[in-house]
């Protein structure tokens, strides 16, 4: 596996893996975010420290780009088991050094790691896809029709009452 265009290549990696994020954290996980547990930040806190979670996104999209080259991964199957089982490991240990050192739901650790593993698998399966296209147009096109199905699912948990929609103040 060779990866031509890895900016591109990372870029849609990374698209993919935030469409699944807002899913995760807008809807699927969104009533853990309005409790008033003490370890997370306010929602508008949260709302501001958006930029940084999505940094490390694009960091973990860019060790897919890096990493997957070196491994025989010439199917959609065996890059999302790489990127699961990657997934796996990383989020596993950070879930394992939080709960070393912080209160918090083991419900929601549990979830955290489910869906960022998840999340990998996702960001190496679009890698693969897009490295083994001649163009990028199809993968593209893939990858913005999934961020389109995980908005509309969220916001259908939202409009359905079955994720709480959180409203951030204007600032004044």
């Amino acid at each position: 596996m060779t990866i031509k265009r890895p900016i591109a290549v990372t870029l849609l990696a990374w698209l993919a893996m935030l469409g699944w994020d807002l899913l995760l954290h807008g809807g699927l996980l969104a009533g853990f975010y309005v409790s008033d547990d003490p370890v997370l930040v306010s929602p508008s806190e949260a709302f501001q420290r958006i930029p940084l979670g999505y940094a490390s996104f694009l960091l973990l999209a860019i060790l897919l780009v890096w990493l997957m080259p070196r491994f025989d991964l010439s199917d959609g199957r065996a890059a999302f088991g790489f990127g699961f089982k990657l997934g796996a490991l990383l989020w596993g240990a950070f879930i394992l050094g939080l709960i070393s050192i912080v209160r918090f739901d083991p419900v929601l650790g549990a979830a955290w790691f489910a869906g960022q593993t998840l999340e990998l698998g996702i960001g190496a399966l679009v890698v693969q896809r897009a490295a083994a296209a001649v163009s990028l147009r199809r993968p593209a096109w893939q990858v913005l029709g999934f961020i389109f199905v995980c908005v509309i699912i969220t916001v259908m948990l939202q409009s359905l009452g079955l994720a709480p929609a959180v409203t951030i103040p204007a600032p004044l």
